[in-house]
C-alpha cells in the first residue's frame, strides 16, 4: 500500500506554480483574455500607485508594437518588459536603481559581424536587470553572456533552438501530471511528475538534474520522478500555515530548474544535464529581458546590420524569440507580481 497522498488546498490537488517566490496556492486560476487588465485592477486594488504606473507604461508599450515589424519590434518590446519589470520590483517594496542595468559585450574581439554567437551582454551591479536576477535569487556567477547562450536557456525558444542546431540536445524535457504528493511514512512533501511519451528512455533518465530522481515507489519502466528536495509536512487535506509555507519553500527551491510555457494548458519542463550548450542559473524572465534589450540596441544603433541579420541563417530563432517572448515574459511577471495564475479560457465548441 504506497504512502502517497494527494495534498489538496481549497479542495483542488497542489500542483506546482507558474510564480517563483510568491504563489497563492489557495487561490483559483484566474482566467481572463486581458492579463493587463487584471493586473491594472490589482494594482489597483492593493494600492500599488508606482507600480501601477510602471505597468501601464509597459502596456502602452506593448500595444504600440502589435504590427510591427520584426526589425522594428524589439525596441517597444525591451520597453514594455523593462517598465514590466519596475511594476513588479515596485509591488514588492523593492529599491532599485532606474539605469538598465545591461550593456552590450563583444564576445567575439574586432568582429563586426552580427550573429547570436558574438552578440552579447553583461550584467552590471546596479539597474533593473541585476534588480530582477537579485529578486530571483539567482545564483549564476558570470555576468556575460551571449545571445546564442540566452536564447538555448530560454524554454519557449529551446525548441526552436534545437531545430536551428540539430546536433544540439534539448535540455528541457517535457513532463505530466506534475503534482505535490505528501509521503505519509516520512512525513513530507515533494514534487512528483511523469516524464512525457516521446522523451521516455533510461538516457533521458540518466541525464535527468540532481533535482529529480526515478520514483522509488512507482512501477518500473514508468519513467516517473519525484524531487530530491522534500519538505516537512502535516495535513495533506486541511494543510496548515506551516505546510504551506513549507510548500512555498520548496516550489521557490524546485523552480530553479522546473520551467512553464505558457498558454491555454500550462506546459511544464524539467531542464536537465546535456553537451553543447551552456546552462546559465538565471531565470527566464532576466534572460529574456537582457536578450531583448541587446536586440533593441540593435534596432536603434545598428538597423541596416539588423536587417541583414533577421535575413540570415538563423533567422527563425530570433524571429520566434522577437515574437514569441511578450506573451510570455508578461505571464512570467503578472504571475509573479500577483501571486495569481493567469490563463486564456478555453473556448468550447457548441454541441
Amino acid at each position: 500500500m504506497t504512502s502517497l497522498q494527494n495534498i489538496k488546498i481549497g479542495g483542488r490537488e497542489a500542483q506546482p506554480h507558474k510564480s517563483v517566490r510568491s504563489p497563492n496556492f489557495q487561490s483559483r486560476t484566474v482566467l481572463t483574455r486581458n492579463p493587463w487588465q487584471f493586473v491594472e485592477l490589482w494594482l489597483k486594488r492593493e494600492g500599488k500607485k508606482e507600480a501601477l504606473f510602471y505597468w501601464s507604461q509597459a502596456s502602452e508599450f506593448g500595444k504600440a508594437s502589435i504590427g510591427l515589424p520584426t526589425q522594428s519590434a524589439p525596441l517597444l518590446h525591451y520597453y514594455s518588459f523593462m517598465n514590466a519589470t519596475k511594476a513588479l520590483l515596485s509591488a514588492k517594496g523593492l529599491t532599485f536603481s532606474p539605469m538598465h542595468g545591461v550593456r552590450a559585450h563583444n564576445m567575439n574581439g574586432a568582429s563586426s559581424k552580427i550573429s547570436i554567437v558574438n552578440e552579447g551582454v553583461r550584467i552590471l551591479n546596479n539597474g533593473i536587470v541585476p534588480a530582477l536576477s537579485n529578486y530571483y535569487g539567482e545564483q549564476e556567477v558570470d555576468t556575460t553572456h551571449s545571445l546564442q547562450d540566452l536564447l538555448f536557456n530560454l524554454p519557449h525558444v529551446h525548441r526552436t533552438f534545437c531545430l536551428t542546431y540539430p546536433n544540439q540536445t534539448e535540455m528541457f524535457i517535457p513532463i505530466k501530471e506534475p503534482k505535490f504528493l505528501f509521503d505519509a511514512t516520512n512525513r513530507v512533501v515533494r514534487l512528483h511528475a511523469r516524464i512525457s511519451k516521446n522523451f521516455q528512455s533510461s538516457h533521458v533518465l540518466r541525464r535527468m538534474a540532481p533535482t529529480f530522481i526515478s520514483d522509488p515507489t512507482a512501477p518500473a519502466n514508468s519513467y516517473e520522478i519525484v524531487s530530491s528536495a522534500s519538505r516537512p509536512f502535516t495535513r495533506p487535506l486541511k494543510p496548515t500555515l506551516a505546510d504551506l509555507a513549507s510548500l512555498q519553500s520548496l516550489q521557490e527551491e524546485l523552480r530553479k530548474s522546473v520551467f512553464y510555457i505558457n498558454g491555454s494548458e500550462t506546459l511544464w519542463y524539467v531542464r536537465s544535464n546535456v553537451a553543447g550548450g551552456k546552462t546559465l542559473s538565471r531565470m527566464p524572465a532576466t534572460m529574456t529581458l537582457a536578450a531583448m534589450h541587446r536586440l533593441s540596441e540593435l534596432c536603434r544603433y545598428k538597423p541596416v546590420e539588423l536587417a541583414s541579420f533577421l535575413g540570415g541563417q538563423k533567422n527563425w530563432l530570433i524571429s520566434e524569440f522577437i515574437q514569441q517572448s511578450p506573451e510570455q515574459f508578461i505571464d512570467e511577471i503578472a504571475s509573479e507580481m500577483t501571486g495569481h495564475q493567469i490563463m486564456a479560457p478555453n473556448v468550447r465548441a457548441a454541441n
